[in-house]
């Protein structure tokens, strides 16, 4: 889990930047954050079904292709576009914590499933806007504390799978 959701955010952190800079990277970054939407998916397939980890990807390139059109509507300044972005990206997230959760809701309570997604959400828009202000030291931080929260959800992740499928772990 830890390497996947690593993966997650350094993907969108390349995607960010090439975004950001409109480098000739971006299509090929792009292409690398949603094949790991897949992995992440294909990495539940196992304890949670075909069905559950096919369901988790959509709802992961979703999330990456909202993530996309919030930091487009940044960098344009189309306040409109924004918030409604924003709007879908939160309804998103919220959508992958109730799936999550639902799941597995002793280890992954609804509410600490919205406010993990909300966090995530919300360290990563600090770090496309600080990006997008070409304040790098604010950059380097808010990175640091996506990576941070990403390797505590990850971990949280791994330790509800554990929790329900201990006979799959011994």
């Amino acid at each position: 889990m830890r390497k996947l959701w690593e993966d997650h955010i350094t993907w969108t952190r390349v995607f960010i930047i090439s975004a950001v800079g409109d480098l000739p990277d971006k299509a090929t970054a792009t292409e690398r954050l949603l094949q790991n939407q897949v992995d992440i998916g294909n990495a539940i397939k196992p304890y949670y079904g075909e069905a559950a980890g096919t369901k988790l990807t959509t709802l992961l390139k979703e999330h990456i292709t909202t993530a996309a059109e919030v930091v487009a509507a940044a960098k344009a300044n189309d306040q409109g576009k924004l918030a409604d972005a924003n709007k879908r990206w939160i309804a998103n997230a919220d959508q992958i914590a109730d799936f999550l959760s639902s799941a597995n809701s002793k280890n992954w309570p609804q509410a600490e499933m919205r406010s993990m997604m909300h966090e995530h959400l919300n360290l990563t828009t600090q770090e496309a806007v600080a990006r997008l202000h070409g304040d790098w030291a604010a950059d380097v931080k808010a990175y640091d504390a996506v990576h941070q929260q990403i390797l505590t959800m990850a971990d949280g992740l791994t330790m509800g799978i554990v929790n329900q499928f201990p006979e799959k772990f011994k």
